[in-house]
């Protein structure tokens, strides 16, 4: 199974950038995508329901933030999940930050993390919302099922995690609050599947600055993960970065699952 995350930065904005035949092409199982900055009825009915290559449909779930043009998720996947929620926090839901699909092996997360703007503006928001979703993975695994958080964690969690991380020390992303919940989430048992499969790697980024030509010298960000629950670990074949695919700000991660 192979499983792609993207943050578009605008769903709208990207399929006019070639975004529905790179859908059809990648032919990925699911594809997570993060801030679509727009609801369905403001949608093409080519991204309601895309198609791969051989002309099968994706089912589409959206989550859609009640601020016009903000935030946003949705899950595209060629299978039906056996259940789909929110993350059941109105403070949270009401941005469509989350996406829960319920599959077979596993519970699949699509988030957008919140960022904690300049000067930490929303720090409070975003560690509340980190908070709730360790609360929610821990859950999920209490009760015997894997977990699959996959999206824009807007956390470049350690130094090899971006390109300039002396510079960027106070700067939203990589304040001391956010890289200590990365941390504690990962020490309490869920890998980062990429950094896993690339111990010790720099240069390894999915977000670039649009200025000064920052991606074209590769002076970027590692902030999009696919983080699995260590019994889930075994099934995890591969987990790489996709700087080849443009069109956005960010580009996709993805992981492939092996799955009975």
């Amino acid at each position: 199974m192979r499983i792609l995350s993207w943050n578009v930065n605008g769903i709208r904005a990207v399929e006019k950038r070639g975004f529905i035949p790179w859908l059809s092409k990648e032919a990925a199982d699911v594809v997570c995508i993060q801030e679509t900055k727009a609801s369905p009825g403001q949608l093409s009915p080519e991204l309601l329901q895309p198609r791969d290559q051989q002309g099968r449909p994706y089912f589409s779930y959206w989550a859609s933030a009640k601020r016009k043009g903000y935030s946003g998720t949705v899950i595209y996947s060629k299978n039906e999940p056996q259940d789909l929620r929110y993350m059941g926090i109105s403070a949270f839901d009401d941005e469509g930050r989350v996406l829960q699909a319920d599959f077979k092996d596993f519970i699949l997360i699509c988030a957008y993390f919140p960022n904690s703007q300049d000067g930490g503006v929303r720090l409070g928001y975003k560690i509340d919302f980190c908070t709730a979703m360790r609360e929610l993975c821990d859950s999920i695994v209490s009760s015997g099922r894997h977990i699959l958080l996959c999206g824009d964690y807007n956390i470049a969690h350690t130094p090899i995690d971006l390109a300039r991380p002396k510079e960027n020390e106070g700067n939203a992303g990589y304040l001391p609050e956010e890289r200590a919940w990365m941390d504690t989430f990962t020490a309490a048992g869920y890998t980062d599947t990429f950094r896993h499969f690339h111990p010790g790697e720099g240069g390894h980024y999915s977000w670039w600055s649009y200025r000064a030509g920052a991606r074209e010298r590769n002076v970027g960000w590692r902030i999009d993960y696919h983080c699995v629950d260590q019994g889930f670990m075994p099934r995890v074949a591969a987990s790489i970065i996709r700087p080849d695919v443009e069109g956005s700000d960010h580009c996709p991660v993805q992981i492939e699952l092996r799955l009975s």
